[in-house]
C-alpha cells in the first residue's frame, strides 16, 4: 500500500470518534463557511455606551485633608487647613469642601461648601451648591457653581463662581500639580487666585483681582494615607484689596515657611 497517497485528514477525523462520512472531502474548504461579519454583528457585540464611566452603582466615599499646616510669625504661630471629601458613585457625588486660617488665637478665614457634582466627561465634574463663610466679618452664604477636574499635563484645576448677598460675587481659581521625584517623595506646586465683582469693606476686599497665593510643598509619603511635608507659600494682595489692607496697617504680601501633614481616608 502506498501510504503517501492515504488521506490523513480522514484518518485523524475517524480517530477522533467522528464518522468518516462527516470528514471534509473538499480540501481545505469548510463544510459550513463562517458568515461575513456585518455592522449589525459589531453593534450587537459592542453596544454604544450612553453614559461614560457607568460601570457599577456602588456608592463610595473619600476624605482628604490636603493641608494641615502650621507656621511661626511675629504675632505667634498660625495654622491653616484645606479639606475635601465626597460620597457617591462614579457619575454623581455629594462634595464637601472646607478651608480656613488661624493666627494669634483668632480665625482669619473659614468656609464650608456643600456641592452636588455631576461627571460630564471622564476627567471633569460640574458642581453646584452652597458655601458658607464663617469669617472674616459677619457670616454669609453664597450660591456656588463651577467645574473641577484634570486638565492636560495632569494639572488638577478647580474654578468656582459665587453669588452672595447684596449683589456680591466672587471667582476662585486653583491649580496644582504633583511631581514625583521618587515613589515616596512628591513636590506639589499650588497656585490660587480670588477675584471679587464688588467691593466689600466689612471683609476688606476690593473689586477685581483681590489676592493670589503660590505654594510649593515637598512631602514624604510614609504610606498612601499619611504624608508629612515642608513648604513655602507667598501670598499677595492686589488693586483695591491691597489699598484696603494698607489702610488697615495689614501687610499686602507675606511669605511663610510651613510644616504640615497630608492625610486621606
Amino acid at each position: 500500500m502506498d501510504h503517501s497517497k492515504m488521506d490523513h485528514s480522514k484518518m485523524a477525523h475517524a480517530a477522533s470518534g467522528h464518522p468518516a462520512s462527516h470528514a471534509n472531502t473538499h480540501g481545505d474548504a469548510p463544510l459550513l463557511p463562517v458568515p461575513t461579519l456585518t455592522d449589525a454583528d459589531r453593534a450587537a457585540a459592542f453596544p454604544a455606551l450612553t453614559r461614560h464611566m457607568e460601570h457599577a452603582p456602588t456608592v463610595n466615599r473619600y476624605l482628604l485633608f490636603n493641608r494641615l499646616e502650621a507656621w511661626d510669625e511675629d504675632q505667634g504661630s498660625g495654622q491653616a487647613w484645606e479639606a475635601q471629601g465626597w460620597i457617591g458613585t462614579d457619575t454623581d457625588r455629594l462634595w464637601l469642601r472646607s478651608e480656613g486660617e488661624r493666627g494669634a488665637g483668632d480665625t482669619y478665614a473659614a468656609d464650608l461648601e456643600l456641592l452636588y457634582g455631576r461627571s460630564v466627561s471622564p476627567w471633569w465634574d460640574v458642581v453646584a451648591g452652597l458655601r458658607h463663610d464663617f469669617a472674616p466679618g459677619d457670616s454669609q452664604t453664597w450660591a456656588a457653581v463651577g467645574v473641577q477636574g484634570l486638565a492636560p499635563y495632569l494639572f488638577e484645576v478647580a474654578v468656582t463662581g459665587y453669588l452672595g448677598e447684596s449683589g456680591h460675587s466672587a471667582l476662585a481659581v486653583e491649580a496644582e500639580y504633583e511631581l514625583l521625584l521618587t515613589n515616596r517623595l512628591i513636590l506639589q506646586p499650588v497656585l490660587e487666585a480670588t477675584l471679587h465683582g464688588k467691593e466689600d469693606l466689612a471683609r476688606g476686599v476690593g473689586t477685581g483681582l483681590s489676592s493670589a497665593e503660590a505654594g510649593l510643598r515637598l512631602r514624604y509619603e510614609v504610606n498612601r494615607h499619611f504624608a508629612p511635608y515642608l513648604g513655602v507659600t507667598h501670598e499677595r494682595a492686589f488693586g483695591d484689596t491691597a489699598r484696603l489692607r494698607r489702610a488697615g496697617d495689614a501687610p499686602t504680601r507675606e511669605t511663610r515657611l510651613v510644616a504640615g501633614l497630608r492625610i486621606w481616608f
